[in-house]
């Protein structure tokens, strides 16, 4: 097994068991045996729990930011790319926290920590939303005057709306399907294009 293999699995096993016991309930030994690895294999790689938990969270926001490069690259409307950019960094989101269980606690918890994950990943996003704004405007799609500001207002609003659809408090009652073409109806009017669906 590779370096980078090993990492990974260990990391998947101490993701799986901060879900099932939590993270104050997981040691280091725990994940050493779970993985089928040494103590002296996991210290390899980590130091201490605080860091394979810093891993585990990198993980998670790397499978996000995947599958966000995915929808990007797409070959649909920049408006049509707009809204599945919002609702897959939702959806996705919610089932990083309805996956881990226990660690999702965490995840609140040590929300300037997670805050302090996330830079990279939401830097990440708000260049993808940049992308897309400025694709449209040249095509003359969207009428924008700031597509940096756009992007970074847009970013924020959908961070804003993570814990109301992780806990289904967003749109009483809405499904995605029927909420879509609502969403769309104010995205498109802030980025000056009419609704038309």
């Amino acid at each position: 097994m590779s370096i980078s293999k090993t990492r990974q699995k260990l990391v998947d096993v101490a993701r799986q068991l901060f879900a099932k016991k939590g993270i104050e309930n997981t040691t280091m030994n725990d994940i050493a045996v779970a993985s089928g690895k040494g103590r002296r294999t996991l210290y390899t790689y980590f130091k201490s729990k605080e860091e394979v938990y810093y891993a585990v969270i990198e993980s998670e926001l790397e499978r996000l930011s995947d599958k966000l490069d995915e929808v990007a690259a797409k070959k649909i409307p920049p408006q049509d790319k707009v809204i599945e950019l919002i609702y897959t960094h939702l959806s996705m989101i919610k089932e990083t926290v309805v996956r881990n269980g226990n660690l999702r606690a965490e995840f609140f918890r040590n929300i300037w920590m997670v805050e302090k994950m996330r830079k990279h990943f939401d830097e990440d996003e708000i260049e993808l939303f940049r992308k897309v704004y400025a694709d449209g405007k040249a095509d003359g799609e969207f009428d924008i005057d700031d597509v940096e500001l756009v992007a970074d207002i847009t970013h924020y609003c959908i961070k804003g709306l993570e814990v109301p659809y992780i806990y289904g408090r967003l749109g009483h009652g809405l499904t995605p399907e029927t909420s879509k073409p609502l969403v769309a109806k104010v995205v498109y009017g802030a980025l000056g294009k009419s609704f038309n669906k």
